[in-house]
């Protein structure tokens, strides 16, 4: 994806600036670094023909890029995947949470997670409406879950694949057939996501 904005970018895991005239081929992709963020949740880093370790698929994506490779067969075909993901979720109307919101569902996902050791059931069940909540307010499509989480997975790869367990499990609290291990386990997935959906984002510097 050729860089169209003008800007200079920050790689948040060396903090070194790349300008655009600096490469005529550069793509762009969001450094994996938890915080270090004025875009969504992924500190912005530009990689030219050298690329930088950092800003390749396999390190932007992590466990997510494997999960790709296996599915579709090929790293090529798994990285042209994650660049339509990529593509389409930067098309979306991501927002950050205003402050007063951010307390709101601070709030709301304190009060479920208090409910897990009376009714753990409950609790999951709640959590997984709680995301999926917060996620809308964001601005993400919650429609269908698979592209709930691939949409997920670019801004927040670390913790997607724990939120599709989470998820699963969920999904078996109806059937009866989650332990309260396992329970315990969806809540702490879920508040892995939640905590990055729902964290104040720390500004990209930007010229």
């Amino acid at each position: 994806m050729l860089n169209k904005l003008g800007l200079v970018h920050i790689d948040t895991s060396k903090k070194e600036r790349f300008d655009e005239s600096t490469s005529v081929r550069s793509e762009v992709y969001y450094a994996r670094r938890r915080g270090d963020s004025g875009y969504r949740g992924g500190g912005l880093a530009i990689c030219g023909k050298t690329q930088d370790y950092d800003c390749r698929p396999a390190t932007k994506f992590g466990p997510e890029y494997e999960r790709a490779v296996q599915k579709h067969g090929s790293e090529r075909k798994a990285e042209a995947k994650l660049a339509d993901r990529q593509e389409r979720v930067e098309k979306l109307n991501i927002r950050d949470l205003d402050p007063m919101e951010r307390e709101r569902f601070s709030k709301q996902w304190e009060s479920v997670q208090s409910r897990f050791v009376d009714s753990p059931k409950g609790a999951v069940t709640e959590a997984d409406d709680l995301v999926s909540s917060l996620m809308k307010t964001r601005g993400y499509p919650v429609s269908d879950f698979d592209q709930r989480a691939a949409d997920i997975s670019v801004d927040h790869p670390r913790v997607v694949e724990n939120y599709r367990s989470a998820h699963e499990i969920a999904l078996r609290v109806g059937k009866d057939a989650a332990t309260t291990e396992d329970l315990r386990t969806a809540m702490i997935h879920y508040r892995s996501l939640f905590e990055e959906l729902v964290q104040v984002p720390t500004a990209v510097e930007r010229k």
